[in-house]
């Protein structure tokens, strides 16, 4: 017989229950019986809201008001839940009634099998006699984990599993048994529980273990409580998040009662972010911590100097406002805060215009603060003011035979109140005009392969000169010659400092692209000028009357792999700085691995040679098994800085982490420090599926 098609059971029986147009069924065949009841068979759907449900047999009784279902049974909820079944008794809305032989799949990973299913009022499952597990069964063999339970009541709207006279088993074997459990279903993101744990074991802190614990404050707010214990340490850790309609606030903090020192220990780091009115950005982080070695000892953070902040922000299509207050606190050991110095204050205003006469116009006010709290004359205490106007134009014009000229012309002014030093005066005034122009001649060559080269020889001279006094350089101690500075007016890093007198700079730069997307660009040029500047340092490659020379390259190859590398090299001397990156990312591999090469430089306060190598790298090894590992090797020191090694196991239904590092490095605060961490999870439980691997195959 030709199917039925949506065929509405309250059209059939005008009924209390079904006049509100509760259910649609589709059958292949439909019949009434002696009895009044109607009969439904072959290829059965019934949906009402969103859910779906599919049987064998269906017959409705007036009189009750019920469903009577033949399986098997698949009843698809609206937000993904599959309940299956043998048989049952359902009201033609599916929210009320039993169900027999019965397994519920919530989210697609974790799946309850029960003697029997109550539905309650749409909302509650109550389960009898019930397993609940993410693992996948294979035949009559129990699975990996498992937990039996004599009742389980899932509450569909607030997500979570109520658990009686619960037993969680591996493999079969009971290990644990609860009067009472409660857990989050995995559709709910947030949820108050506990978290995995972690087992972690270090040389100054012993053996101990973490438990976090998660306490949800409504919607938009949560906090993290994990107690830390050894036989060396109490310590709370706590994790504070916040969101807000415009922002969001985050709070790391800690407090510790060890036996590495008599006082109790302590940090925070603090960060928020809001959208205030007229596209004005809040940002603001708070970083302290009650001892050098604290952060170290407890694997916090591996930073040596905190920086704390907040600042306010505005951008649009033509202007830039930033204001910014910063403390910072160092952690190292042969560094005074003082000498920072510790407060940095700044605030700036740029707008950008394109004259009616052509270019483009650039106008930029600043003022910035150094702040040091000694009152000691001389470096270590002195206190600088800076305010300083500048106006910028550029034009551009592209003459024959491909030529491209730039023309860049610039003045600005500075005054400085200094304090606490008497090799400078109190007030000082600096004026400094500058123009340069560069000529560039791009040369494009497209070969009959499809391979394409373009190479471009550059040309810049450039003239500044500063009237007035010479400032205290606060903000420009470290700069060098690189590819991104190779054609300014200055490459000082600051304001404080400024290139002065006549310049000449060349460079060329060649471009590669490949036929299967291979690229590679080397570049290089130098400096000349007619006098060295010895604000510079002697490793920054622009010191003397000609710089170093500058070489840099790139190498991208199709499949993820990246090479890039930059060196300064002297006439004399030779080899000055030199860095190397290298990343290879694709499905299986992470890998990252670097290499810095610094010539020993007093003005840097660097003493010896810099030379070391980092290197950081993933592995998936297979479906189930991840490897990472890093190191960090002092070549010039001939020892290791640190090391680590961390091994994951993950199927369905389990997570498990290994890991070991060891930090070689010592201080007067800081010891070597070797740690060993294990940490665990059974997914499946408010976890996501992102954490488990795919299930394999069952086998005879």
């Amino acid at each position: 017989m030709m199917r039925w098609l949506w065929l509405a059971i309250c059209l059939i029986w005008p009924c209390a229950g079904l006049a509100q147009g509760a259910a649609t069924l589709v059958a292949d065949r439909v019949t009434l019986n002696d009895e009044g009841q109607l009969v439904a068979t072959g290829n059965i759907e019934v949906l009402y809201l969103g859910d779906r449900m599919r049987a064998q047999q269906i017959i409705y009784d007036q009189t009750t008001d019920r469903l009577q279902i033949v399986g098997p049974i698949v009843i698809q909820t609206a937000d993904g839940t599959v309940l299956t079944a043998d048989q049952g008794t359902l009201d033609p809305r599916l929210e009320n009634g039993i169900l027999q032989g019965a397994r519920i799949v919530l989210d697609q990973q974790l799946q309850l099998v029960a003697n029997q299913i109550d539905q309650r009022q749409g909302r509650y499952s109550q389960l009898y006699k019930s397993a609940a597990t993410s693992c996948q069964v294979c035949g009559n063999r129990p699975p990996l984990w498992e937990i039996r339970a004599e009742r389980v009541v899932h509450d569909q709207q607030e997500q979570l599993l109520y658990f009686t006279n619960a037993t969680f088993r591996i493999r079969g074997v009971p290990i644990l048994w609860l009067p009472r459990m409660r857990l989050p279903d995995p559709s709910l993101d947030r949820a108050t529980g506990f978290l995995e744990p972690e087992q972690r074991s270090t040389t100054q802190l012993g053996t101990g273990i973490k438990i976090p614990y998660f306490v949800t404050l409504g919607d938009h707010a949560d906090i993290t409580i994990t107690p830390y214990i050894s036989p060396e340490t109490r310590t709370l850790e706590l994790i504070y998040r916040q969101a807000f309609v415009g922002g969001r606030i985050r709070a790391d903090a800690a407090v510790s009662d060890d036996t590495l020192r008599e006082d109790n220990r302590s940090y925070i780091f603090a960060e928020g972010a809001f959208d205030l009115p007229n596209d004005v950005q809040l940002r603001f982080d708070i970083e302290a911590v009650s001892d050098r070695a604290y952060l170290q000892n407890y694997g916090y953070s591996g930073k040596d100097r905190l920086d704390s902040a907040v600042s306010l922000l505005r951008v649009t299509d033509a202007t830039l406002a930033q204001t910014r207050l910063t403390y910072y606190q160092t952690l190292r050991d042969d560094e005074a805060n003082d000498s920072l110095p510790p407060l940095i204050a700044d605030a700036r205003y740029q707008s950008r215009s394109r004259p009616a006469f052509g270019g483009t116009l650039t106008f930029d006010a600043s003022l910035d603060a150094a702040y040091r709290f000694s009152n000691t004359d001389g470096e270590d205490g002195r206190d600088v003011v800076r305010g300083g106007l500048r106006g910028e134009w550029q034009e551009s014009w592209v003459l024959p035979e491909g030529l491209v000229a730039n023309v860049q012309t610039d003045l600005r002014g500075d005054i400085y109140r200094v304090a606490d030093d008497a090799a400078f005066p109190d007030t000082d005034v600096r004026v400094v005009p500058g123009v340069a122009g560069v000529l560039r001649w791009p040369l494009g060559r497209s070969g009959p392969t499809g391979i394409q080269h373009l190479v471009e020889p550059a040309i810049s001279a450039s003239w500044s000169e500063a009237f007035g006094g010479e400032p205290p350089n606060e903000d420009s101690t470290r700069s060098e010659l690189d590819t991104g500075n190779l054609f300014d007016l200055s490459r000082f890093s600051g304001d404080d400092a400024v290139e002065t007198g006549s310049q000449l700079a060349a460079g060329l730069n060649w471009s590669r692209i490949g036929r299967i997307g291979t690229t590679s660009t080397l570049s290089f040029g130098r400096v000349w000028r007619n006098e060295g500047d010895s604000e510079f340092t002697q490793s920054s490659g622009l010191e003397e009357v000609q710089s170093d020379w500058l070489v840099g390259g790139q190498l991208t190859i199709p499949g993820g792999f990246l090479l890039d590398a930059r060196g300064l090299i002297d006439d004399n001397s030779g080899l000055n700085r030199a860095d190397a990156r290298m990343t290879w990312r694709n499905r299986t591999i992470a890998l990252d691995a670097s290499y810095i090469w610094q010539s020993a430089d007093i003005g840097e306060d660097r003493p010896d040679t810099i030379s070391e190598w980092t290197f950081d790298a993933d592995f998936d090894l297979s479906a189930a098994w991840s490897l990472g590992v890093d190191a960090r090797y002092d070549i010039a020191a001939d020892r290791p800085v640190r090391s680590g090694i961390g091994l994951e196991w993950r199927n369905e239904c389990v997570r498990i982490n290994v890991s070991a590092s060891r930090r070689f490095t010592s201080s007067d605060t800081v010891e070597p420090t070797t740690d060993y961490r294990l940490s665990g999870a059974i997914i499946g439980f408010s976890t996501g599926r992102a954490g488990g691997a795919p299930a394999g195959a069952c086998r005879n």
